[in-house]
């Protein structure tokens, strides 16, 4: 059988001269459209509204980089807890490539932040300003007359409120939403940084929705060059099903037509120009936009649907339905694990960070009655977001701490240094030197513990005495 495959050494947006091709998707229709116009909807939701949920008094998201305050979900990190950002990013990349090998790009169709905006925002902002892609298609080849101006000027007025409230949005991840009204408040004097990012954010917002659109995937994108690397035949992807398809168009000739009817509305509707009908592509982000488009279409030539679907290279060559293989469900589960690992590690991590240790240059002490004492420096970080005290207590051996004050006072995300010594009877001592573990209470509640060495005479001294 031959297929009717055309290849190419080049972008689909690009013309063979190296000048842009632009791209007029008609806006598509159907369930799986639905479903992820519902699911835009809530990611976006949540982009807008999280900023300006806050939790005890706080922020529920902050990342304030400046200050190095960062607050998550309602937890507090300092940068004592860059371990949990170095392993967060490692979970991240191993994330990535798992989820890319089995699922392919349904990342960048259904929640990556410009599929988002251009798909469900601007596309249809333009589509309902400018008209359907054939009246867009004149608009943009028509001289400039006072339509134009009046077209091209109030879509971008559009474009650039919905753009300045996107980016106001984003910052306040970073600066928090009380510090950019006053920002705004004072005419941005005394917030020359913010002023820049702001600046910078919605130029560069209108430059990608307005003009350079879907080459932020195809040309800028490194997850979308990576994906190159990563899919196989066994990974999902949509996939046009060429053994049935083929040949395309019209009975001819007695010539018995696959069910491919070549009307092209796959095409249509494809935000990034290609013709899924070539096999997969590194232009295709998974929208399902074509899946919907001949989903339709084989509904209206009564023919059965899924012509274009989910399914793996693999399935389509052997006509099986995609089902969860061992691989499918080894890395899925791989994936669960690695975000509940990080869960836990954020979860269980301690408010107060302790360390202890002997004091340089100073030796064991004989006391008077006949104790043994040793100087210790230690050194608490409060990572909760209120002034606590705390006590200190050997947990593994009878002694006496002696602390200046008593009790330890650490302000709420900041650090403290006491000094104190550690009192033991030389009969509990057994060898020069042993361990020691500290515990540090809060209200009588053991928060953290640490364990360090305790020096004393050697052992023929300890007999002697």
């Amino acid at each position: 059988m031959t297929l009717n495959v055309s290849f190419r050494d080049r972008l689909e947006t690009l013309e063979e001269s190296g000048k842009r091709k632009w791209v007029y998707a008609k806006l598509p229709r159907g369930p799986l459209t639905r479903l992820r116009t519902l699911v835009a909807g809530f990611l976006l939701a949540i982009f807008y509204l999280l900023p300006h949920i806050r939790m005890n008094g706080e922020p529920f998201v902050l990342l304030n980089i400046a200050k190095r305050e960062f607050i998550i979900f309602g937890m507090v990190f300092w940068p004592q807890d860059t371990y949990l950002l170095g392993i967060a990013m490692v979970t991240f990349m191993v994330f990535i490539i798992l989820f890319t090998i089995v699922y392919g790009r349904v990342w960048c169709g259904w929640a990556c932040p410009q599929t988002l905006f251009m798909e469900t925002v601007f596309r249809r902002i333009e589509t309902w300003i400018d008209g359907s892609p054939n009246k867009q298609k004149k608009l943009r080849k028509s001289s400039w007359t006072f339509y134009k101006i009046y077209k091209r000027g109030f879509k971008f007025l559009v474009f650039l409120f919905i753009i300045g409230i996107t980016v106001n949005t984003f910052l306040s991840y970073f600066v928090g939403v009380k510090d950019i009204i006053h920002a705004w408040s004072v005419g941005f004097q005394g917030w020359p940084v913010t002023a820049f990012l702001m600046g910078a954010g919605t130029f560069l917002g209108m430059f990608i929705y307005g003009w350079f659109r879907e080459q932020a995937c195809t040309v800028l994108c490194p997850y979308g060059r990576l994906q190159g690397a990563l899919v196989d035949n066994d990974t999902m992807v949509i996939a046009y099903d060429y053994l049935r398809g083929e040949p395309r168009g019209k009975s001819r000739n007695n010539e018995i037509p696959g069910d491919c009817i070549d009307c092209s509305n796959c095409v249509q509707v494809c935000p990034t120009g290609i013709d899924i009908r070539n096999g997969t592509q590194l232009e295709c982000i998974n929208c399902t936009a074509c899946i919907d488009a001949c989903n339709k279409v084989m509904k209206q030539v009564s023919k059965p649907e899924g012509l274009i679907r989910f399914s793996t290279e693999k399935g389509i060559e052997n006509r099986q339905q995609i089902t969860f293989t061992p691989r499918i469900i080894l890395y899925s589960t791989l994936l669960l694990l690695l975000l509940g690992f990080l869960t836990y590690l954020s979860l269980n991590r301690n408010i107060v960070e302790t360390t202890i240790l002997r004091t340089p240059g100073f030796l064991f002490q004989e006391q008077p009655d006949g104790r043994i004492s040793n100087l210790y420096n230690i050194r608490l970080v409060n990572k909760s977001r209120e002034d606590i005290t705390l006590e200190l207590r050997a947990l593994n051996i009878d002694g006496e701490v002696r602390l200046p004050d008593g009790k330890i006072f650490v302000n709420a995300g900041s650090s403290s240094e006491y000094i104190f010594f550690f009192y033991l009877k030389s009969s509990l001592l057994h060898s020069k030197s042993s361990k020691i573990r500290f515990g540090v209470f809060k209200d009588n509640t053991l928060i953290e513990t640490f364990s360090t060495t305790f020096v004393g005479p050697n052992e023929l001294q300890i007999h002697e005495k």
